[in-house]
């Protein structure tokens, strides 16, 4: 099985997906405030989400459904490619 190398840490590619969600709620002109009172995220979890990116996958999921953004969330790791044909062929079984 061929592996890709990663050159991120799993903290630096939540940090930087927290960079991403921030940019684009400042973009929309939304306060944090705003969005833990639409979400049901409490304002502490979306305070630190933003400044660490530590947060919940249902939290997350719920901040991206109050910005509109669900899709992104829905599409997650929907358009997988294979890695061999061994993995092609376990799956029809």
């Amino acid at each position: 099985m061929k592996r890709s190398y990663v050159w991120e840490t799993a903290e630096e590619m939540d940090a930087a997906l927290a960079r991403r969600f921030r940019q684009i709620r400042r973009r929309r002109g939304i306060s944090q405030q705003e969005l833990s009172d639409n979400s049901g995220v409490s304002y502490g979890s979306l305070k630190r989400f933003e400044q660490t990116g530590q947060i919940s996958l249902l939290s997350l999921t719920r901040l991206a459904m109050a910005m509109n953004c669900a899709d992104e969330i829905r599409n997650l790791f929907s358009e997988v490619p294979y890695l061999s044909m061994e993995e092609v062929l376990r799956e029809r079984k």
